[in-house]
């Protein structure tokens, strides 16, 4: 929202400076986002060239003298191709700031000519890009004025960034109302006196839609003069960013800024018949203000005459009924439009207007009358007319809101001692009224206030009135012992699986929460109740069933610019259905081209290729146990869903039915329709479904225990039937013993008719560490003879020979 100062002067009787009023505006929520202030152009005079002669040693310049409205001509040394006698421009002495070259003058001499200041261009000035010649100015302007105030450009312009809860300060009234209940003038402007008509209106309205329409005001000036609009109407339009048109027009915007009432206006003599309010047919055309042509449906509204649409309601009018130089009678439309109604129409549409921004957000309804009296007003003062009666139609008033207030609610919820008094004069000044006095007091909600319904709104009136910055600092409690738990036990699951995956040398990454309806059927999504309503764009329609397609995109995008082997991780939230037990918090990551986790040591898949289902595993095996899995304890099943190589992959769980994740080498088919290329491997595991530690009591500190022996590696290599995998193996081998067995990596997997049909070899390393004493012989042979019977009784493996 954009208006200046003299235009929120019209409505705030004030003598707080520009520096008052931003502060201020910022402190009753209302932020000030810019202050176009043109303060560097008051130095800036108007002065005319009394002569100019050519300068004598450069072809290209010439020796002005300048009467600048006080003392002697001053001499000047002028490059500009327009210089001349007589000219009128804008005059910079020495000392002046010149913002568009960056530079302060001072007395010089130009080819030996002393020049002593400047005529400067537009660009100079910063005005626009011209630079051609200096500013050229009406042989009437005053010498020796402010060419800032001549230009009407001190004239500082504020733009506050807007909230949507508050649709009242999309006008300037409403801003002057704030700020005016804050302290810092009076509110001007009373109730706007009706308009006399002369006749009712010959154009009838029918609403034939009032779910979409609740009222509509109608009125016609006959032998209305439609030509530019005056230049102050002008001058403060181009302030806020809008381009004059003609004085209907700039009407109704100016109306729209001024009391936040969008209008429409029609010329009459094209409007064929009556008109009549009601959803557009589907297929249905219009050619709108903007020269683009709309096709309509059914859950629009539109504005139709006898033969067709002429404006899209609350969003834009149409090109045929619009007003020119031509118009001789102008109907002026004042309505109301439902707001779900007119967001939606806009957003299909894409169309973005002053109008639709209100009308969305919620119009005064009590204005709608007033707001065309005023328009008529404007219409007959600037280009004359005679009004006929105005006619509403369908328009019952709104409902009187009624709020309960125990204004001992303020000091409970703000922490502001604010007396009741004070707090009901605050809500008063506002426009609330108030029902008698008390502990609890009624407050009658003001029409232009639709985000008012309940009494924490009206404490946050009372507070940003009062002001936040009288809200006490209150230092946090010290407590003598050590707090107890704060976080909840996702909150620590998902902050330790971030740290885990980090630690791995994957990289977080925050992707869309959004995904496009071909990939989340992809990945089990794509079911009605997780489709958005209103997607933020059409590739962004489905809330996610999983973190990996927004990850997939994410390392495609790098690889596209140059970087291949990424390794990205995310943990958040993935949706199964649209209730809250439905929703999932999940770890998941891939791996790209060669981002594998190194190590050292031997491994049986080598250190060079490219990444894999086991790089994967490895990634999802570290989440789950820092997020309190009990690895020791979880199944690996081979396969997992579709989006994974049906071979290549794996199904993580704790028991016969509760799955924690799954992992594996994408799909072919899978990347080929998320269009990203491979080799990628990934993983995602479910925190949230690993089940709770069983809380023992804590007698002893906790210890670092370190064993003061000497470590030892020894290797195995058992022949299995090819359907043994090697988890079930190593599980065997690290059954023997829990206490000496500290680790088991498999480094090699054999195939081959030495080995015999059907049958591969598994070669593990297995780390033993002596607890209580060094281990002789016969310790490590009795612990391999277990591992051996071990591994035989699970697995029917035997040691290879």
């Amino acid at each position: 929202m954009k208006f200046t100062l003299s235009w929120l002067k019209d409505h705030l009787d004030t003598d707080a400076t520009l520096e008052e009023i931003t502060e201020r505006l910022t402190m009753i929520g209302l932020e000030v986002e810019h202050v176009d202030d043109k303060a560097a152009l008051k130095p800036f005079v108007i002065a005319k060239v009394l002569t100019a002669v050519q300068h004598p040693d450069a072809d290209r310049l010439r020796v002005l003298t300048v009467d600048i409205g006080a003392g002697d001509p001053i001499q000047v040394v002028c490059g500009a191709p327009n210089a001349r006698a007589g000219l009128v421009g804008a005059f910079a002495a020495p000392g002046t700031y010149v913002p568009g070259i960056d530079t302060t003058l001072s007395v010089g001499k130009i080819r030996g000519v002393e020049s002593r200041g400047m005529m400067c261009s537009e660009r100079e000035l910063q005005l626009s890009d011209e630079h051609t010649g200096i500013i050229d100015l009406p042989a009437d302007a005053p010498v020796g004025t402010s060419f800032a105030g001549y230009a009407h450009l001190d004239d500082p312009a504020i733009e506050i960034n807007l909230t949507p809860n508050r649709p009242d300060c999309t006008s300037i009234h409403g801003i002057a109302r704030d700020l005016a209940a804050a302290g810092l003038g009076r509110l001007k402007g009373g109730a706007i006196e009706p308009v006399p008509g002369s006749g009712a209106c010959p154009v009838r309205v029918t609403i034939e839609a009032p779910d979409l329409c609740p009222g509509f005001a109608l009125r016609l000036v006959r032998g209305v003069k439609n030509g530019p609009s005056p230049k102050w109407m002008q001058q403060r339009l181009i302030a806020i960013g809008l381009r004059p048109i003609n004085a209907l027009v700039d009407i109704t915007n100016y109306v729209t800024f001024d009391r936040g009432r969008p209008l429409h206006v029609f010329d009459a003599a094209k409007v064929k018949g009556n008109l009549v309010v009601r959803r557009a047919r589907q297929g249905e055309k219009v050619l709108a203000l903007d020269g683009r042509e709309y096709e309509l449906t059914p859950q629009m509204c539109a504005i139709a005459d006898d033969s067709s649409v002429e404006s899209i309601a609350g969003v834009m009018g149409g090109e045929h009924s619009g007003c020119d130089e031509n118009t001789k009678d102008v109907l002026i439309e004042s309505a109301l439009w439902d707001p779900m109604a007119t967001a939606r129409t806009g957003r299909d549409l894409g169309i973005i207007t002053d109008a639709r921004y209100r009308f969305e957000r919620g119009v005064d309804p009590e204005f709608m009358v007033p707001g065309i009296e005023l328009a008529t007003r404007m219409v007959m003062e600037l280009c004359g007319g005679s009004p006929s009666d105005r006619e509403v139609v369908g328009y019952a008033g709104p409902p009187t809101k009624v709020v309960s207030f125990p204004v001992a609610e303020v000091k409970r919820l703000t922490g502001l001692d604010v007396s009741a008094e004070e707090s009901l004069s605050i809500l008063d000044r506002l426009g609330f009224k108030a029902r008698g006095k008390g502990n609890v007091v009624d407050i009658d909600v003001p029409s232009w206030r639709p985000d008012v319904d309940g009494k924490a709104d009206l404490v946050e009136e009372v507070m940003r009135i009062h002001g936040v910055n009288r809200i006490p600092f209150t230092p946090m409690v010290s407590h003598d012992a050590v707090n107890g738990r704060i976080l909840t036990t996702l909150q620590v699951r998902t902050r330790e699986a971030r740290r885990a995956l980090a630690v791995r040398g994957m990289m977080e990454a925050v992707t869309w929460s959004f995904i496009p309806a071909k990939h989340a059927a992809l990945f089990g999504g794509g079911k009605p109740e997780l489709k958005l309503a209103n997607p933020i764009a059409a590739d962004m329609s489905d809330m996610r069933p999983s973190l990996l397609p927004g990850l997939l995109a994410a390392a495609q995008r790098n690889a596209d610019r140059g970087f291949a082997d990424v390794a990205l991780f995310e943990v958040s939230g993935s949706y199964e259905g649209d209730t809250p037990d439905k929703q999932r918090r999940a770890a998941a990551g891939l791996r790209r081209g060669t981002a594998k986790l190194e190590g050292s040591g031997r491994n049986w898949s080598g250190n060079a290729g490219p990444v894999g289902v086991f790089d994967a595993k490895a990634d999802a095996l570290a989440a789950l146990e820092a997020a309190g899995a009990p690895v020791d304890k979880l199944q690996v099943e081979a396969g997992g869903p579709e989006w994974y190589h049906p071979g290549r992959s794996g199904t993580i769980k704790l028991g016969p039915k509760n799955v924690l994740g799954t992992f594996g080498e994408f799909h072919p088919k899978a990347l080929e329709v998320l269009d990203v290329d491979g080799p990628v491997c990934g993983f995602e595991v479910f925190i949230d479904a690993v089940p709770e530690p069983k809380q023992k009591a804590t007698r002893t500190k906790p210890r670092l225990d370190l064993s003061a022996f000497q470590a030892v590696k020894r290797d195995f290599a058992f022949v299995v039937d090819r359907a043994v995998d090697a988890g079930t193996l190593v599980r065997a081998a690290a059954a023997a013993d829990r206490k000496l067995v500290t680790g088991i990596s498999v480094f090699d997997v054999f195939e081959g008719a030495s080995i015999g049909e059907g049958k591969k070899s598994i070669a593990i390393e297995v780390a033993i560490q002596p607890v209580e004493r060094t281990l002789t012989d016969e310790d490590f042979e009795a612990l391999a003879g277990r591992i051996v019977e071990n591994v035989k009784k699970q697995t029917g493996g035997v040691l290879r020979g």
